[in-house]
């Protein structure tokens, strides 16, 4: 079994969902019985609405013809992937339902139902906190800043360790950038039969990509400080032999 999550300063289930919808690429969307996959087809309004550009000859429009009222039911599906390579790498999953209406070339689904699946459970979330809420602001940015702390910096991912509890590096193979957002960064603590996620909070949100810089250097020196004790016992070890 994989360990317990820790999601300390974490987003708020309705900035986690906006901020899946701003960074996911396609979309599975099932209506009247049908199931069809969209790439890079979709793009989201500021109050919440999905906007889905269709084919001509897409079984989606074909329902959305001839559905009554032109408003056919659906239910879409998104997935968050984390973008370095780890076990289980579905973050979360999100599923919006309602009705799709025509709004020029598009079709646009206003949701009547979300629900956020992420490893701690799923919530329903707010209609309303949904369409207020804005996607996290380093979404965008999250896959590149990932895979270059992965590929680049493995040596700062093996530093921030020693700000985790020694018990939840008990056995562990590998070490890995799982999540970042404005309120803190989540690795991925890998075992050869389990692996569970770890949080390390930031001291104050980060609004941009220079400010995650600062948050990251921050970090970096608690891990720096965190080993000052052990190296002080190795050299008093050292003196006494």
């Amino acid at each position: 079994m994989g360990d317990s999550h820790s999601w300390t300063a974490a987003p708020a289930a309705a900035e986690r969902a906006r901020s899946v919808l701003a960074s996911a690429w396609s979309c599975a969307i099932t209506a009247d019985g049908g199931r069809e996959e969209f790439v890079g087809a979709h793009t989201v309004a500021e109050d919440g609405r999905v906007l889905v550009g269709v084919a001509e000859d897409s079984a989606l429009l074909a329902t959305a013809i001839l559905a009554p009222r032109g408003q056919p039911s659906a239910v879409l599906e998104f997935a968050d992937v984390a973008p370095v390579p780890v076990r289980d790498r579905i973050r979360a999953r999100l599923w919006m339902a309602g009705s799709f209406t025509p709004e020029g070339d598009r079709l646009a689904l206003r949701p009547t139902r979300i629900v956020l699946r992420q490893p701690s459970g799923a919530v329903v979330v707010d209609l309303d906190e949904f369409a207020a809420a804005a996607p996290d602001p380093l979404a965008q940015a999250e896959a590149h800043l990932l895979t270059h702390l992965a590929d680049c910096h493995a040596d700062a991912v093996e530093r921030l360790t020693r700000l985790v509890d020694h018990a939840s590096l008990h056995g562990a193979v590998r070490v890995q950038p799982l999540a970042v957002d404005r309120h803190g960064l989540t690795l991925r603590i890998e075992r050869t039969r389990a692996h569970g996620d770890v949080r390390l909070p930031f001291h104050t949100p980060a609004d941009d990509v220079a400010q995650l810089t600062e948050r990251m250097h921050a970090l970096l020196g608690q891990a720096a400080a965190a080993a000052c004790p052990r190296a002080l016992q190795r050299q008093r070890t050292d003196r006494d032999r």
